[in-house]
């Protein structure tokens, strides 16, 4: 069917079933369409029986949920119909098939094709992921761009087609039980270490004492509250704080010993609260995570149906794929002091939890701008997700203001479209994203991040979430190669403005380590270039260089011989949260 021909549109773009997202879609393929055509299109609601029509309707099936979408074609027309998110996604699938791409929210290939022709389709489309989110800055505030990549995590309005939100999010049992309220009155409910109850001054120190019978009653009570407060979400984490304190008093200490995992006590305490508020609350998934001493899967008890179990890959490393890594020392302590691999735990709790998410690590979050050579692992590991009873994904990277040197809108376009299909060619998304965004430096740029990940491969280097650049893939000589390939592209975009200032992003990466690196192995620190480095970074937009502080505080450490701004705070949960 041909869209255009000779600057005139030879179909009408035609509202079938109207809900409050199919005028955007609408609007959406009248926009794109023009530009691809160089020609108006026509949105009517009565079709012209001379005239070939796009329809579009947003329909309640039960097949396509919220977010499926199908194509149905004939001679004379294609209709797009779908959920409340999958009408839209259909839009951006039908401009993706005739050659658009969204790479950022500002960076977008629309090709001017004068004839522009769809062929007959008819097929439906549906995720893999239920719950799919990646926590760029990009993605957390441009929701336009956010459901173009079809991200449905991110906080988005319902004109765009609403999300799968958290009522509570992550580390949430301070919310349940507030330490100010009780933490003076009623030491009882807090955790108990070495025979002693531990009550924090600060809440993000505390943890729960999960056996006792008040402290759940006050836990689902705070639940119904904030699940009243806000009835459009449809998640809600019940979940540890983000330490090791977790309660070892005598009946804690029991149940998790039963269950072979702290995960014993969690479970059960979520599950309480599940079943509590099940009936008042059908649609609520109540979310926990299976994170460091919670990971590994409990024998016994077994998450109700609605409990969803996020399982975090903290103590992975990401230069290998999960499945095939053969570093074997990092493994989660059980209560009888054995330990058991992510690989391991995932496909445990895959066999008796029937809603399962993953909270995954996607950048170096001590060192954002330190190269991270997790290229070749992000397909295998979320088709390993896929094939394990995974329904969510969640991918942690560097969300600060600014992004990163380290390639961070690649990382992002590609994260993305693994998310929605973990079987996708990422091979021809590179390519297409590296092309567009860097032009002619576009080959230097991929030699780049081969060599990054070849280094790895090569001498099986295992690089975890948080670690110091002190591997050998980032030693003086490789950084002299990165530096290499890098002048390479910088000379290929030496007349194109725009590319040039991308590539140059990227260089800051080596010009960090080798502050970093001179300044703590050879204790060699010069202000003056210090200065100018920082000033720079600035100038660039960058803010962070560590995940929980500014870049004040960055710059400070570096004069005071630290690795990392954090090591500067005598609390950094508190203290960083003050100083950002």
């Amino acid at each position: 069917m041909k869209l255009a021909e000779n600057g005139q549109a030879l179909v009408d773009l035609f509202i079938s079933k109207e809900g409050p997202q199919t005028k955007l879609a609408a609007r959406e393929a009248r926009y794109y369409l023009g530009l691809m055509a160089g020609t108006a299109f026509r949105i009517v609601e009565s079709p012209d029986p001379e005239r070939k029509i796009i329809a579009f309707a947003q329909i309640n099936d039960p097949e396509l949920g919220d977010e499926g979408f199908r194509f149905t074609s004939d001679e004379r027309s294609l209709t797009v119909s779908g959920g409340k998110r999958g009408l839209l996604y259909g839009v951006y699938e039908l401009l993706e098939r005739l050659g658009c791409r969204f790479f950022t929210s500002n960076d977008e290939y629309v090709p001017y094709i004068p004839e522009p022709e769809l062929p007959a389709w008819d097929e439906t489309v549906k995720p893999v992921f239920e719950y799919r989110y990646h926590d760029t800055e990009e993605i957390r505030t441009h929701q336009r761009f956010c459901v173009k990549l079809r991200i449905n995590g991110a906080p988005i309005t319902e004109r765009f087609g609403g999300n799968m939100g958290y009522a509570l999010f992550v580390h949430t049992m301070n919310n349940l039980l507030p330490l100010e309220e009780y933490g003076k009155t009623h030491p009882e409910y807090f955790a108990m270490r070495d025979g002693v109850r531990h009550v924090p001054e600060n809440g993000h120190c505390m943890q729960a004492c999960l056996t006792n019978p008040d402290v759940l009653q006050i836990a689902i009570e705070n639940v119904r509250k904030i699940l009243h407060k806000r009835p459009q979400c449809r998640l809600i984490s019940i979940s540890q704080m983000d330490n090791f304190s977790f309660c070892t008093c005598p009946e804690c200490a029991k149940v998790d010993m039963e269950e072979g995992s702290a995960a014993g006590t969690m479970i059960r305490f979520v599950n309480a609260i599940a079943t509590a508020l099940k009936e008042e609350f059908p649609d609520v998934i109540f979310d926990t995570l299976a994170y460091q001493y919670t990971r590994p899967v409990a024998k016994k008890t077994r998450p109700v149906e609605n409990v969803c179990v996020r399982l975090c890959s903290i103590e992975c490393c990401f230069s290998h794929p999960m499945e095939t890594c053969d570093d074997t020392t990092r493994g989660v302590r059980h209560p009888d002091g054995t330990r058991s691999d992510f690989v391991t735990d995932l496909r445990n709790w895959a066999k008796v939890c029937g809603r399962m998410y993953i909270w995954d690590y996607i950048t170096c979050f001590s060192h954002y701008a330190s190269p991270h050579p997790n290229w070749r692992t992000l397909q295998p590991n979320m088709q390993f997700f896929a094939k394990n009873n995974v329904k969510g994904v969640f991918e942690q990277g560097n969300s600060k203001h600014g992004a990163g040197p380290d390639l961070v809108e690649l990382r992002q376009y590609i994260v993305a479209k693994l998310l929605w299909d973990p079987y996708c060619d990422v091979e021809k998304h590179i390519t297409e994203f590296l092309e567009y965004f860097y032009g002619a430096a576009a080959g230097a740029v991929r030699e780049y991040i081969n060599a990054v990940c070849d280094k790895c491969e090569q001498e099986n280097i295992h690089v975890g979430f948080d670690d110091r650049p002190v591997k050998d893939f980032l030693a003086e000589s490789m950084l002299d190669v990165y530096d290499e390939i890098l002048s390479r592209a910088a000379n290929a975009v030496s007349n194109d403005p725009l590319r040039a200032y991308r590539v140059a992003r990227i260089r800051f990466c080596t010009e960090y380590l080798r502050l970093k690196r001179k300044a703590m192995l050879q204790n060699i620190v010069d202000g003056k270039e210090l200065n100018d480095f920082f000033n720079r970074w600035r100038a660039y937009g960058f803010t962070r260089m560590h995940e929980w502080v500014d870049v004040d505080m960055a710059h400070y450490a570096f004069l005071n011989g630290k690795w990392r701004g954090e090591e500067m705070l005598d609390f950094w949960v508190a203290e960083a949260a003050e100083i950002v």
